[in-house]
């Protein structure tokens, strides 16, 4: 039989870490920097402040750690996004982002509201969001994938795709079912965000 390596768990790596394994950190930052990075961007909407954020989010962790502050409650990816979530209302008190505008006699509406057009930033995270989600179709099961394109990207009915696919329609329903259910884990395992 084969061996299925598990990966370590978050609150092993934090110990090999204050043990002295720098790259046990290395491993913790790779497995949740997307999570992490989409939370913020989703709060911010600003590509570079998410960077600082982020950035500021590890160093808090990496002094929490080294100073021996962190009490395990929980789950590590919990607390780091407590940290960021800290971080970023901490960035909205310090900046007062809320809109503002003068009190004057001729009132300019567009001085309080902004405009509703999608920018760079956001298109950028919507092909990423794209990207990313193509990726994890891609890791299911070839005629789970095959069914769900056609079904999703191409249009067609179960009618259609049972036809093609030389399966009957219940099989087709079946694979489109179980390509769902697989496509749905995939999603949770990389931690992909697709809504804001």
């Amino acid at each position: 039989m084969k061996k299925i390596n598990k990966p370590v768990p978050d609150s092993e790596l934090v110990r090999a870490y204050l043990n002295g394994n720098e790259d046990a950190l290395a491993v913790i930052v790779k497995r949740h920097q997307q999570h992490l990075y989409n939370f913020i961007y989703s709060k911010i909407r600003d590509l570079d402040v998410t960077e600082d954020i982020f950035q500021d989010t590890f160093i808090k962790v990496v002094r929490t750690l080294k100073r021996g502050n962190y009490r395990e409650q929980g789950k590590f990816l919990s607390w780091v996004m407590r940290i960021a979530h800290n971080l970023v209302m901490d960035y909205y008190r310090k900046e007062s982002r809320l809109p503002k505008f003068e009190n004057r006699e001729e009132f300019n509406i567009f001085s309080v509201i902004g405009d509703e057009a999608p920018n760079a930033e956001a298109q950028l995270i919507d092909a990423q969001r794209y990207q990313s989600l193509r990726r994890a179709v891609e890791e299911l099961p070839e005629e789970q994938r095959e069914v769900l394109e056609m079904r999703i990207y191409k249009e067609m009915s179960f009618k259609a795709i049972a036809l093609q696919t030389d399966v009957s329609i219940n099989t087709a329903l079946g694979r489109m079912r179980y390509a769902l259910i697989n496509l749905r884990k995939i999603i949770d395992e990389h931690k992909i965000i697709l809504t804001e």
